[in-house]
């Protein structure tokens, strides 16, 4: 990044969001489609790994048409679209460009699986067209972000699915259910372990865009740099322009899970995150080793610990949540729960995705594959009744997660203990950390000023 001091880029990007509608020419706020069988037209964005899952989710619930792709590298298309017909779909209309895409009034919503830096110009952009939106987690690159696409979702009566997929876990479900019920008693702290090898990405030198990237759209609102094969697929993952590190990228999953079970619908107000780069030489720039703790108004806390240079494992669990209660404690993963009580951790309710006692609907198993089926299911639901309160993954939900993350990363970064008011969204009498609110974008990839 270009060395400027961090509070010139507030006031620089203050002055650059004034012409970002120029970026989206066109305002579409006509009602999505409602009947009930009513065919849902759908376009993926950003078509490498969780694209391809988006693909295959929606393309199975019924009255579901994937009629576009878009992508900023053509070589993927001809996979995507075999993928699209093999569903029995008909060949889908492909985009480079996401607002060409936005153009075609044939589209009901969008689903978003693109880089991290990318998530909140075109959820803000789809609503403002008119779409629904489906967008991976971390929802945003910074808390400003998401805050406006809170804003966006709701001017334009738009229906935003956030993709914390346990949301939708019926294992998942019933633990929290449980939980709020007083099985384990009364709550005062969340944990959330994520362990996930990572290899070294080595050093790699810039070079010439391959023949069919649009480098320039992929880096969209970051800074400027030459190609480079390690900031570019899923690689953007470890570089401070594009991305939210691994707190973002999976933590983001599991302090849903902790903030669900604890009741919280508002922002921790005390940061603290340390952690640091290990064992590999590379060119890699966020950690591969963060820690953080984020603490309430009550002192109630979250402990957030990301390991990502081996598949580490704690009292034989592969990472997830852990909640701890005045009776005892729980540990719940994507597909399971387990309840502890005493100082023996004497077993109590449990369940996984392989009990016989579970039914065997048509929903339940495929969510036994993964449960971004009934997420997606969920998603095209209120799309089709216009009740984003119904929406397991509402979009606030989504902030108030990925804000929590955001939050560990600026501690990360200023190297001190923080200190947030919730209600301002702001830092309290620290310039620094507030500068790290919002980011200077390249145009014309701008944040609007005003929703």
């Amino acid at each position: 990044m270009i060395t400027t001091n961090r509070r010139e880029f507030l006031k620089k990007s203050t002055i650059t969001t004034a012409g970002a509608l120029m970026s989206v020419p066109f305002i579409r706020t006509g009602e999505t489609k409602s009947k009930a069988n009513d065919t849902i037209n759908i376009a993926v964005v950003g078509i490498r790994g969780r694209g391809i899952a988006h693909i295959r989710g929606f393309a199975e619930i019924p009255n579901v048409r994937v009629i576009a792709l878009c992508d900023v590298d053509k070589r993927l298309f001809p996979k995507a679209i075999a993928e699209v017909e093999q569903k029995g779909g008909k060949q889908p209309k492909t985009y480079v460009d996401f607002r060409k895409l936005l153009e075609n009034k044939d589209i009901d919503a969008v689903s978003i699986s693109t880089p991290d830096h990318w998530h909140a110009l075109q959820t803000i952009w789809a609503c403002q067209a008119g779409k629904d939106v489906y967008i991976e987690k971390p929802i945003s690159y910074t808390i400003e972000e998401g805050r406006k696409m809170v804003e966006a979702a709701r001017k334009y009566h738009r229906v935003v699915q956030t993709g914390t997929q346990s949301r939708s876990s019926s294992i998942v479900q019933e633990a929290i259910r449980l939980i709020h019920d007083g099985v384990i008693g009364e709550i005062y702290m969340g944990r959330v372990i994520v362990f996930g090898f990572r290899p070294n990405i080595g050093h790699v030198k810039d070079s010439s865009i391959p023949e069919g990237v649009n480098w320039d759209l992929f880096l969209g609102p970051a800074p400027y740099r030459p190609f480079n094969e390690n900031r570019f697929h899923y690689k953007w993952h470890w570089f401070w322009d594009t991305s939210t590190t691994e707190f973002g990228n999976n933590g983001t999953h599991g302090v849903d899970v902790i903030r669900w079970a604890m009741g919280k619908r508002v922002h921790p107000e005390k940061i603290q995150c340390m952690g640091g780069f290990h064992i590999w030489d590379s060119d890699q720039e966020i950690p591969n080793v963060q820690l953080g703790v984020f603490q309430y108004k009550d002192g109630k806390t979250i402990q957030v610990d990301v390991r990502s240079i081996y598949n580490n494992d704690e009292a034989g669990q592969k990472g997830g949540e852990f909640i701890y209660g005045s009776k005892g404690w729980m540990h719940i993963t994507h597909t399971s729960y387990k309840t502890y009580f005493g100082k023996d951790n004497e077993s109590g309710p449990s369940k996984t995705a392989d009990d016989k006692s579970e039914p065997k609907d048509k929903n339940v198993i495929q969510e036994f594959k993964g449960t971004d089926g009934p997420h997606m299911a969920n998603f095209i639901d209120c799309v089709r009744t216009r009740r984003w309160q119904d929406l397991n993954a509402d979009i606030l939900e989504g902030h108030l997660s990925t804000t929590i993350m955001l939050l560990g990363n600026i501690a990360y970064r200023t190297g001190r203990t923080l200190k947030f008011n919730g209600r301002a969204e702001k830092f309290v009498d620290d310039n620094d950390a507030n500068s790290y609110l919002t980011r200077q974008y390249r145009q014309p990839y701008t944040l609007p000023e005003k929703i």
